[in-house]
């Protein structure tokens, strides 16, 4: 088939280059813009334009979606399908152009999770499974009629980071086995209100500043879920205060569960690999951190060089 693809980050980069291996004529790739990253505000280019260019892809970078020019482009293009993987949301005059539809790849068992952090609001909440979908856009987001959907296990060792790395493969297989059967005539759909099973739903909204930071007045648990459903990124985040009565802010990577029994933000410290900090029930103990402009490292590294108070 003739496919235009869309998509930004690395998670999109394996959907593409499986649907490339998978033989199918990648037609265009859109993808953001260039811009200005980090402190010298070099130019950067998305993960998927830099694999793009080294496959030679016709790749297309609009300011805006709804761009004449844009449209006249894509058009040109007679695609028979596009696939969206991590991109913005697009207009139905985008979305409604192939004949086949657009099919999105979402990384959440839908309904649950609809929105631009599924991954991380999955392991906040203690779920102990998530997994992908492909759907069929329409005009509300990831609100689209279900092709397929491929489940995992959310270990207790697992954060973001390797649930993120888990799904990326899965969901690439998984778009290039909804290609596969589109091809072959299948196009059966389910709605997601079919699946819902009355259960409440769980958004996935973006995550913001002051979500990441540890509220030390909740559950043991809660806290832990938190730390691992923003590890590696976005991170959460805490203030510890030193010896000369100094607040640094600190990113926290890793913990566990304490057999402690601390007050709700009491810090504990043997001052050489013990950091403990009291929760509503317990406590939680740091195992990895990061102080402001500092590397991450564990807990014993950074106790070596910050004497808390």
């Amino acid at each position: 088939m003739r496919i235009i693809f869309m998509g930004t980050p690395e998670f999109a980069v394996e959907s593409l280059k499986a649907i490339q291996h998978a033989g199918h004529e990648i037609v265009g790739v859109v993808t953001m813009p260039d811009k200005p990253a980090g402190r010298g505000q070099k130019i950067s280019k998305s993960a998927v334009k830099i694999y793009a260019e080294q496959q030679g892809f016709n790749i297309l970078q609009p300011e805006r979606l709804k761009d004449e020019n844009f449209i006249n482009g894509l058009k040109a293009l007679k695609a028979d399908i596009q696939v969206v993987v991590a991109f913005k949301m697009l207009p139905e005059i985008v979305w409604n152009m192939p004949p086949l539809g657009t099919y999105n790849l979402h990384a959440s068992l839908l309904p649950q999770y609809r929105g631009a952090a599924p991954i991380n609001w999955a392991i906040m909440n203690g779920d102990k499974t998530t997994g992908v979908t492909t759907f069929k856009l329409k005009h509300e987001i990831d609100t689209g009629d279900i092709f397929m959907q491929r489940s995992i296990d959310i270990l207790p060792t697992d954060d973001a980071g390797s649930i993120h790395d888990k799904l990326m493969n899965i969901g690439a297989q998984t778009i290039v086995d909804t290609l596969a059967q589109i091809e072959a005539g299948n196009t059966n759909l389910t709605a997601q209100s079919t699946l819902a099973n009355d259960e409440e739903l769980r958004p996935a909204p973006k995550i913001f500043k002051e979500d990441m930071k540890l509220d030390w007045s909740r559950p043991t648990a809660e806290l832990h879920n938190k730390v691992r459903g923003l590890s590696p990124y976005p991170t959460a985040w805490t203030e510890l205060t030193d010896n000369k009565q100094v607040v640094t802010s600190v990113k926290i990577y890793r913990t566990h569960i304490s057999d402690k029994k601390l007050s709700a933000g009491q810090v504990e410290t043997d001052g050489k690999s013990y950091l403990a900090i009291g929760t509503a029930d317990g406590a939680l103990e740091i195992d990895e951190i990061q102080a402001a402009g500092k590397k991450r490292m564990d807990i014993k590294a950074f106790l070596q060089g910050f004497h808390l108070s």
